[in-house]
């Protein structure tokens, strides 16, 4: 006897890669794709057969207006997110995007309000804290008080640029929002997390292109200092990972407690240890080392319980809202530096 599907899920957009992470994760909790859509037919002739089980829509309507779909997910050019999903809880779905989920406040404002009031679920795939069995870990041994009351988050995002790679709107910043906006977003979803702040200020924030002049509108530095009433945070990050690196990216995480802090080297150990997901701790009792790549990743399941219930278990919407709030406020209020056009 077939097991029916927990819920059944469409795509609009897949021109991240972020995307096979968002299907997969929700595939290995139960739900069943049914149908996507690209205009790309580049991205098309990969994406497809890896999900041969989905059909190739002809539009967006055609899934927006499926009544089988509970669940549209997006990881398309990231200033078209929003306005997706704002389309996507009017049709009576809830949505799915990956980050940034949007590139301006003005998008962000107007998602607020449509949520409120179609009481639809807007979530934001962190895969950084999703998606990665340390950070989860990391999780559970802060709830556990391993290392006392959290006063600071230091977060670090370095990634590589991938130039020959990359297409045309990762270099328009009206469309990739900015480096606060987009790669940020994951260190303020963090900084919320592990201090448990439900309200927070933009202290200082800066964003650069140093290294890259031949494209004016790439911003490859950003650093922020955020205060919340949990917590305060520290956020750098950066397209520099150089070629001798073994992944696309060193991301770090540090969490400061009274009794204790945590590490993270969530994708590799320059330190000579395979692999990612590792954790150190270190308490009054000594060091500790935890290898995570057997922790359970619990965002699909919830967010499907979130779907069936009506309930908040994988992150609530005002902490959804909230991670955004700060990252396009850093972004807007960033002083520009090195050779970005208005350096002064």
């Amino acid at each position: 006897m077939t097991t029916p599907p927990l819920i059944r899920f469409g795509v609009i957009g897949i021109n991240h890669g972020h995307i096979y992470g968002q299907v997969n994760l929700l595939l290995r909790a139960g739900a069943e794709f049914v149908s996507f859509y690209a205009p790309e037919p580049e991205l098309v002739a990969e994406f497809g057969p890896r999900y041969p089980q989905a059909k190739q829509a002809d539009s967006p309507a055609e899934i927006l207006e499926d009544d089988r779909l509970q669940l549209i997910v997006t990881a398309g050019i990231p200033n078209e997110r929003a306005p997706l999903g704002i389309q996507v809880m009017q049709h009576g779905k809830d949505f799915m995007s990956d980050k940034p989920g949007f590139t301006t406040l003005d998008q962000l404002a107007e998602a607020r309000r449509v949520q409120a009031e179609t009481g639809r679920i807007y979530s934001i795939c962190y895969s950084e804290r999703f998606e990665n069995q340390a950070t989860v870990k990391a999780g559970e041994l802060v709830q556990a008080g391993a290392i006392g009351r959290v006063v600071q988050s230091v977060g670090l995002g370095p990634h590589r640029t991938n130039l020959p790679n990359r297409p045309d709107w990762f270099f328009r910043r009206k469309q990739y929002g900015g480096i606060i906006t987009d790669i940020g977003s994951h260190q303020f979803d963090q900084f919320l997390f592990f201090t448990g702040s439900s309200r927070a200020e933009v202290v200082a924030a800066q964003v650069a292109n140093y290294k890259h002049p031949q494209y004016p509108e790439l911003e490859d530095f950003g650093e922020v200092l955020v205060r919340g009433n949990g917590g305060t945070g520290f956020i750098r990050v950066d397209w520099y990972t150089p070629d001798g690196l073994e992944t696309w990216g060193d991301g770090r995480l540090t969490i400061l407690g009274t009794e204790g802090y945590i590490e993270l080297r969530k994708y590799c150990d320059i330190a000579g240890r395979s692999g990612g997901n590792h954790l150190f701790l270190v308490d009054q009792q000594g060091i500790h080392y935890v290898d995570c790549n057997d922790v359970h990743l619990p965002y699909g399941p919830q967010l499907i319980n979130d779907i069936l219930n009506h309930t908040e278990t994988a992150m609530s919407q005002a902490h959804c809202f909230l991670a955004s709030e700060l990252a396009l406020t850093a972004q807007v209020q960033a002083k520009r530096l090195g050779n970005l056009a208005d350096e002064s």
